[in-house]
């Protein structure tokens, strides 16, 4: 298994969670900043914290955003480019994106492809506070009730990133049981998934959202991606039972490496290990 070292100590459980009640929606988004956007819509059926599905041909002028880079420093094992933002309007071609809280107020982490104005192929990180939205959409969404997101320093990975944490419950109509998840690095995503639910007596399930990093990425078809530091937002996920009876889980994946390379598909099983983190919703069925 490949495995990278974190600059931080390793906690030994190796996913955080929390359980939660939860309810599938639709959000219309209306132009403006994105993150107003998403908060607002959220906000408006009663939730503070989500995730979703990105669009194809979401709409963003002007669009900022950055990609996975090595890291200058030992204070991180990767880090982060410098800004981009390309001119006209970027459309997205997919991606997903968690939204909860960070420093008291609204925030979110979004990974996406996308096609730029003047035909480029990219994809990378959207910089909630400097993209916009350029026109009205309606997105697919799961809104979180008694648990959801909200940063947090992270020792190990030096980074304040999104965590499972307990939030106001009872207001919205939600019900159903949803697992709010933070995998931590240097385990494999299936390995963490299928014993989560194996733990739990889950069966099947369904993965909703899904932002975070893998180091380079194996996929289903013998496709690899070597550069180790990447960005990927899941575009499919499930849990089923395997031909042994036990929990089997299914992922599709974007991601974005950085040297810029792009991937999409279906991963192999075993053989993912998180670089950073992965945030996801886990809704049993």
């Amino acid at each position: 298994m490949r495995t990278i070292e974190q600059p931080g100590p390793a906690e030994a459980e190796r996913i955080q969670w929390l359980e939660a009640r939860g309810r599938k929606l639709t959000l219309e988004l209306k132009p403006g900043l994105l993150l107003d956007a998403i908060s607002e819509a959220f906000a408006a059926q009663g939730f503070s914290s989500g995730v979703l599905r990105l669009p194809g041909g979401l709409a963003l002028a002007p669009f900022a955003y950055v990609m996975p880079a090595l890291s200058a420093t030992p204070e991180h094992a990767a880090f982060y480019s410098e800004t981009f933002r390309p001119d006209g309007i970027t459309r997205i071609e997919t991606g997903a994106l968690t939204f909860g809280e960070r420093d008291g107020a609204p925030f979110f982490h979004g990974h996406a492809l996308w096609r730029e104005a003047g035909g480029r192929h990219n994809g990378g990180h959207i910089l909630p506070d400097q993209s916009f939205l350029s026109e009205p959409i309606s997105v697919d969404a799961v809104g979180l009730d008694g648990a959801g997101f909200v940063a947090g320093h992270d020792p190990e990975t030096n980074f304040k990133l999104f965590m499972p944490a307990a939030r106001p419950s009872g207001g919205p109509e939600a019900g159903g049981r949803f697992f709010v998840l933070r995998l931590r690095p240097n385990r494999d995503v299936f390995t963490a998934l299928e014993t989560f639910c194996a733990e739990r007596g889950i069966a099947h399930a369904v993965i909703h959202g899904g932002v975070g990093s893998t180091i380079g990425a194996r996929f289903a078809d013998g496709r690899s991606i070597e550069p180790f530091a990447t960005e990927i937002a899941i575009t499919a996920g499930h849990v089923a039972p395997g031909e042994d009876g036990k929990p089997e889980a299914s992922l599709a994946i974007a991601l974005v490496d950085y040297t810029g390379g792009m991937a999409q598909g279906a991963l192999a099983r075993g053989d993912n290990p998180v670089l950073m983190t992965l945030e996801l919703v886990l809704e049993a069925q």
